[in-house]
C-alpha cells in the first residue's frame, strides 16, 4: 500500500494548516518528523520553532531531525527515527543541497519505505522540486537530477517569486510536464491519482 506525497508551494508551517491537518489524519499521524536539511546554510533551528507552533495548532507532536551534511545522512540511527514515524516534512530553500545529502542514503531509503508503507511525505517550497526528478535547478531555471519520488513531472515552487523570464527559460528547457505551484498552492499524490489545491498550473499530462 503506498501513501501520500504533497507537494506544497511554499509557506511551510504558515499556508497549509487545513491541508497539513487534513493529510496527517489520513494516514493516522500524531507526530511528524521535520527535516530540514534543506535549510542547512540558513536559519533550521527557526524552520523548527514555527513547526513546533504548527504542530500545537495541529495537534500533533514534531520530531526534528537535524541532518545537515551527507555524513548524517549515512547514519543509521537517523533513518531509524524516520522507519517509527508515518509522516515526514522536508523543509528549507537549498534543493540542491537536499539532493546532495540524502540521495543514496539510508535516510533516503527510510523515506520512500515510510511512503511505500502507507505514510505522508511532504515537501514544502524547494523540496518540492527536489522530490521530482527531473527537479529545477534554483540557478538558472534548468532541470537537474533529482530524488525521484515522482518521475517524469517537474515542480516549479514558489512559482509566484519567479520572474516572466525565468518561467520561458523553463518551459524551454522542459521535456517533462511542468507543475507551477504558488506558495498557496499544492498537489497531492496517492498511487496514481492527483489532487491540486489551489491556483495551480499544470502544463502536460501528469505521469
Amino acid at each position: 500500500m503506498t501513501g501520500i506525497i504533497a507537494l506544497e508551494g511554499g509557506g511551510p508551517f504558515r499556508l497549509h494548516d487545513d491541508l497539513d491537518r487534513r493529510l496527517l489524519s489520513e494516514v493516522g499521524a500524531t507526530s511528524v518528523v521535520v527535516l530540514p536539511t534543506a535549510d542547512a546554510f540558513e536559519r533550521p533551528d527557526d524552520l523548527i520553532e514555527s513547526a513546533r507552533a504548527w504542530a500545537q495548532r495541529l495537534g500533533v507532536t514534531i520530531d526534528p531531525l537535524m541532518v545537515m551534511r551527507r555524513t548524517e545522512a549515512l547514519q543509521n540511527e537517523n533513518a531509524a527515527v524516520i522507519s517509527r514515524s508515518r509522516a515526514v516534512w522536508l523543509v528549507g530553500d537549498n534543493p540542491i543541497h537536499l539532493r546532495s545529502v540524502l540521495k543514496d542514503t539510508p535516510i533516503w531509503e527510510a523515506i520512500v519505505s515510510l511512503h511505500q508503507s502507507g505514510g505522508l511525505v511532504v515537501g514544502a517550497g524547494a523540496p518540492a522540486s527536489a522530490l521530482c526528478d527531473p527537479m529545477i535547478d534554483p540557478r538558472g531555471g534548468a532541470l537537474a537530477l533529482g530524488l525521484g519520488m515522482i518521475k517524469g513531472a517537474a515542480v516549479v515552487a514558489e512559482s509566484e517569486k519567479e520572474t516572466p523570464d525565468r518561467h520561458v527559460r523553463t518551459r524551454k528547457l522542459a521535456n517533462v510536464p511542468l507543475i507551477f505551484l504558488p506558495s498557496s498552492a499544492a498537489v497531492i499524490r496517492r498511487g496514481e491519482l492527483w489532487e491540486s489545491v489551489g491556483a495551480v498550473e499544470i502544463e502536460g499530462i501528469l505521469p
